[in-house]
């Protein structure tokens, strides 16, 4: 790269960390002591999927439940297609990751047992057979992103970089050097409008989903999948990507824009209801309301279209009122505000996009295919989810694998700490101008999301597949010219990230001639007797 004639601002840091959600705020806290951290949000601190999370975390603390139990659930919900040695080290760490956020300043709900003895409230949720559900009422990402946002901003060693955007990796390779090692990464200074340099010895992405490549989303506008889009445009395979979670129970209103309904309702006794008010799961699977997500989502979106409405209901308004308050008063609170008193009427609901269960490959310490890259949370495939996330799984694998890699970059990084960086170009914007067509972003942004939910969502066809994967080949192609032609902003970037995000998830889908947990095709309605994970490499595909 030309440098240009503004000379592009250079940080330096020991660890960059990509995302500011519980997985990277853990992992600052557990390397903050051995290393100098940066921290990078996209947008306000506590705006990310962490904060919104509602059920809680799952992790063995009855003595009547084990974590072989914990395991055996995991399995069953993945649909056969589950890593069991990552199901195993996930849930044998899952006690000490939660006692590890309690001493950071988390609280977790507690009552009294019958011994007069203060325990912890354990919840249940659809694939558990016991409660073992930690929650801070039906707000637990909320406690936990602000438990951990305030240890962060005492630590010396931590700098939070709020407002800004990654744009792409910095690694050897793309410089032409030796092997392929990361150096650090450009970003995107939002509030200042300029691009700028992070030299990092290590980089982890902690950057979230891709539920955002969907018109209808649960998920922050922040889940673009970015870290998935990142490590691919640098090397990195990604895995089982066609994998995409419907939540089944989001509010169905106009004014509520991705208010997520949690899972413990159902765990707490709410019904799943027609317009007519008859119950419909027990027609789908013996569990009920406590299927697995993908069975109750597909439950739903079937009733929906087979009676030709807009959304199905959530009936809890047969348990007390005061129950109703204690348990879940946010959700009480925020359905009142639009007129809808759960204590005494049943919610609509509809299904959307929750979790991506596919992504980045990692090993055990959270190390991807690049040397020094690390990637943690949502944003990657561990081999934990398989087929279909079990709830409360998503926030218990960001804490233990955040502590994972954490003692893999502690036990490395003294090797790095007195070693310079090659010479890194600047940004070279010399090239390009400001757009005066931000209506094509727009244009492009909603026809993606609007194929994607139509062509590649809860129920899928061979057909549906194709005419897909031609709309986002045509959409890469503008996009591509528009990125060489015009200076980078956040919805760019972000544009940019969704249409390679969606075009991994049409291809994965592609490649899995079978249905099988999230992934339902009508032309291959049945399960294949070997199942693997779909893998796909940037040298190849």
């Amino acid at each position: 790269m030309a440098e240009n004639k503004t000379t592009t601002e250079h940080h330096t840091c020991d660890v960059l960390i990509i995302g500011a959600g519980a997985a990277g705020l853990s992992l600052a806290l557990k390397i903050a002591a051995h290393s100098k951290v940066r921290v990078l949000s996209k947008g306000i601190l506590s705006e990310g999927s962490t904060y919104y999370a509602q059920g809680g975390v799952a992790a063995v603390f009855s003595d009547d439940d084990s974590t072989e139990s914990h395991l055996q659930d995991t399995l069953i919900a993945g649909a056969g297609l589950c890593d069991e040695d990552a199901v195993r080290f996930t849930v044998n760490h899952a006690k000490e990751s939660m006692q590890w956020l309690i001493d950071t300043g988390v609280n977790f709900d507690t009552e009294m047992n019958a011994q007069e003895e203060t325990q912890y409230h354990l919840t249940r949720e659809g694939g558990h057979s016991h409660r073992r559900i930690l929650h801070a009422a039906d707000a637990t990402g909320r406690e936990i992103e602000e438990s951990l946002l305030s240890a962060v901003k005492k630590h010396p060693n931590i700098t939070l970089m709020e407002g800004y955007n990654a744009i792409d990796l910095i690694t050897t390779q793309k410089l032409n050097l030796p092997s392929n090692r990361i150096l650090g990464a450009y970003v995107w200074n939002r509030t200042a409008e300029h691009v700028e340099v992070i030299k990092a010895h290590f980089v982890t992405l902690a950057t979230g989903g891709a539920s955002k490549v969907y018109q209808y989303t649960s998920n922050p506008d922040v889940s673009s999948g970015d870290g998935v889009a990142l490590a691919w445009r640098s090397g990195c395979r990604v895995a089982n990507m066609e994998f995409n979670q419907f939540h089944p129970t989001c509010l169905y209103h106009a004014d509520a824009k991705n208010f997520l309904l949690t899972e413990a309702l159902r765990g707490e006794g709410a019904l799943l209801l027609r317009p007519d008010g008859s119950r419909f799961m027990p027609d789908f699977d013996e569990r009920g309301e406590l299927a697995p997500r993908d069975i109750v989502a597909r439950a739903i979106d079937y009733e929906m279209k087979r009676l030709g409405v807009d959304c199905m209901y959530l009936d809890i308004s047969h348990k007390p009122k005061e129950f109703i308050i204690k348990h879940f008063p946010t959700i009480y609170r925020r359905c009142l505000l639009l007129g809808i008193d759960m204590a005494h009427q049943p919610i609509p609901i509809v299904p959307a996009a929750h979790y991506t269960c596919g992504g980045v490959m990692i090993d055990s310490h959270g190390q991807t295919d690049i040397d020094g890259l690390y990637a943690i949370g949502e944003v990657t495939y561990t081999g934990l989810h398989g087929a279909n996330r079990l709830a409360s799984n998503s926030l218990l694998e960001c804490i233990v694998y955040a502590h994972a890699s954490a003692k893999d970059i502690i036990n490395r990084i003294s090797f790095y700490q007195n070693r310079k960086f090659p010479t890194i170009p600047d940004w070279d914007e010399s090239q390009v101008g400001d757009s005066d067509e931000q209506v094509v972003i727009q244009h492009n942004w909603h026809e993606l999301r609007l194929f994607m939910w139509d062509y590649v969502g809860i129920v899928r066809t061979n057909k549906r597949l194709q005419r897909a994967l031609s709309r986002v080949e045509l959409l890469q192609h503008e996009i591509t010219e528009y990125y060489s032609n015009f200076k980078v902003g956040n919805n760019l970037l972000e544009l940019r990230n969704l249409v390679q995000v969606a075009e991994l998830i049409i291809k994965s889908a592609i490649k899995r001639k079978e249905s099988r947990g999230l992934h339902y095709n009508l032309d291959y309605p049945e399960q294949s007797d070997n199942p693997k994970p779909t893998i796909l490499n940037p040298n190849k595909d």
